[in-house]
């Protein structure tokens, strides 16, 4: 696990030594201009020797301390990529409310121009397994410490605030088999399917067959396990594949937190193996995180945590996965407080096992998470992201719901 850290994880080139020197009045320039991007954020910004920026309204709810000099340009320079690898390394400290922090950034930022979509390349099959491997290989025990029962690793459903993240993981996967109106001896693909939660439940509890893909040799490997002690081996067939290699007519297409991972320039071929599966009255579902426009994943998210993924729009899910196939869209949902909910229950079992996770990693892969699950919990929160579901079928198809409620 260790050596495996280091490769995906090598400590970024910053120094959490703070610096010895008295800042300058180029250094307490810097330090304004970072200001005035976030100027609305109740962030109070230090310098190593103490000169601090107060905020611009209110009391603040975090304190960003730059260690040194190193940290204080680059992040100046680059704050979407180097304020996330000098946090990292301890050259950044920030005490506080950091998701409430992270919040207001995004609120202030709110206006800034979308990153280009075209910084996106295609991920193809080698590359698609290269990034699976990179953040879902991490260690089976790793995100047994912070996930629920079920490891399930996507949005999840809270019929009532209140619900315990177990009760709301099982709640999401009964309102995705609702959605698809499954029903006994119905034929389902499912195209990544992490640890094979999804795909069991819908067999154990809808009485159908399932075929799951997935990339990840360890999910993979957990989900056969557990098809097999369950007794549902004969009923679901855990395959370590890439989606475009599925074959064969089903019922049902589903895809729970697969889409962010696809890349934009493969959105046909996605479109195209989802044509090619379903049968004349079959119908599907696409769990995914979107935008409200187009634009690149934050450059450090996909560095540090998610190499490869690309978060579309639903115009760009609609024009190129499901339009070219004549595949009409029967309902779409959007989950955003849902996802933040569930953020906020991962988030704080994760601190929770802070100490067990540095021992299997180290101290900066902490920080790196931390920062990555707070992160998403205010981006959801201030809606820079969402989380949809789409239902689907074929524009001829005539065998669909009446109303929501049957």
């Amino acid at each position: 696990m260790a050596s495996h850290h280091l490769r995906l994880f090598s400590a970024p080139a910053f120094s959490q030594q703070s610096a010895a020197s008295t800042s300058t009045a180029a250094d307490r320039w810097a330090l304004a201009r970072i200001q005035q991007a976030v100027f609305s954020a109740r962030v109070r910004f230090v310098l190593w020797d103490g000169f601090e920026l107060q905020v611009s309204r209110g009391e603040p709810v975090a304190t960003l301390v730059f260690k040194n000099r190193r940290a204080l340009l680059a992040t100046m320079w680059h704050p979407d990529l180097h304020l996330g690898d000098a946090y990292m390394s301890g050259a950044i400290e920030i005490s506080g409310d950091l998701v409430a922090m992270l919040n207001d950034v995004y609120h202030a930022l709110g206006q800034r121009s979308p990153r280009p979509w075209w910084l996106d390349g295609s991920n193809g099959p080698s590359d698609a397994r290269a990034n699976v491997h990179r953040h879902y290989d991490l260690g089976n025990d790793f995100y047994r410490l912070w996930l629920d029962r079920e490891m399930v690793y996507t949005c999840a459903y809270f019929p009532t605030p209140g619900e315990s993240l177990e009760a709301a993981q099982v709640a999401k996967m009964h309102l995705v088999c609702r959605k698809l109106a499954l029903k006994p001896g119905d034929r389902v693909i499912e195209a990544g399917c992490g640890w094979g939660s999804l795909a069991l439940f819908m067999a154990r509890h809808y009485g159908v067959q399932v075929r799951a893909f997935n990339l990840s040799p360890e999910q993979i490997a957990v989900a056969r396990r557990r098809a097999r002690d369950e007794s549902l081996a004969s009923r679901v067939e855990f395959i370590e594949d890439d989606y475009r290699n599925l074959h064969g007519e089903y019922d049902a297409f589903v895809s729970v937190g697969m889409l962010e991972h696809v890349g934009r320039a493969s959105y046909g071929a996605l479109g195209e193996v989802i044509a090619r599966s379903l049968t004349e009255h079959g119908r599907g579902l696409l769990h995914f995180i979107g935008r409200s426009q187009p634009g690149a994943l934050n450059p450090w998210i996909r560095k540090r945590i998610f190499p490869g993924a690309y978060i579309p729009t639903l115009t760009e899910v609609f024009e190129r996965v499901l339009e070219p196939w004549d595949l009409s869209a029967l309902d779409v949902e959007n989950l955003r407080l849902h996802y933040a909910s569930t953020l906020d229950h991962w988030r704080q079992r994760f601190e929770g096992a802070s100490a067990e996770i540095a021992a299997m990693f180290d101290d900066s892969f902490v920080r790196a998470w931390r920062l990555y699950l707070a992160g998403s919990q205010a981006a959801f929160t201030a809606g820079s992201l969402h989380l949809f579901q789409i239902v689907f079928a074929r524009g001829s198809c005539n065998t669909i719901p009446w109303t929501r409620s049957t």
